[in-house]
């Protein structure tokens, strides 16, 4: 790129300037295009928080028909089949104990999901809250869009 197109493209760009709207305060432009939806962040949190309890409890397949001894019923086959000299054993072991890893790191991935969404949504909200209580003309109202980006120029 030349010296020249790199002028243009950046008074292209000043050109397409995207006035700064928040998400809670009426006045901001309907086409705005950074939006957050507290409930879009709200919907995905809980299905990641209900993905990981039935993850939680339908992929346990180490702790599955669990004995006096703690062994669940895959672990306890695997135990019975090295007994008998077959090799099958040792893989068995091998499958749930990497099987188990993985679920754990799925339900840890969830668990983050969750909680960081329910936090993001929180969050937000109270940013919102904050500039727009920050954001107001004397007589109360909300300061418009349009006297925001005199101050961006």
């Amino acid at each position: 790129m030349g010296w020249n197109e790199w002028d243009q493209a950046k008074a292209d760009a000043a050109a397409r300037r995207t006035p700064m709207r928040l998400d809670q305060v009426p006045g901001g432009p309907a086409d705005a295009d950074l939006v957050v939806h507290q409930d879009d962040l709200g919907a995905v949190g809980h299905e990641a928080f209900a993905l990981h309890g039935r993850l939680q409890k339908q992929a346990d397949i180490a702790g599955a028909g669990i004995d006096g001894q703690g062994a669940g019923s895959t672990m306890q086959a695997a135990a019975a089949l090295k007994a008998s000299g077959f090799a099958l054993g040792g893989e068995l072991e091998t499958t749930v104990s990497v099987w188990t890893s993985q679920v754990k790191a799925v339900l840890q991935a969830c668990a983050h999901i969750s909680n960081h969404l329910d936090y993001s949504k929180k969050a937000h909200a109270a940013d919102d809250e904050a500039i727009a209580a920050s954001l107001r003309n004397r007589d109360g109202s909300a300061v418009p869009v349009s006297r925001l980006t005199e101050y961006f120029t």
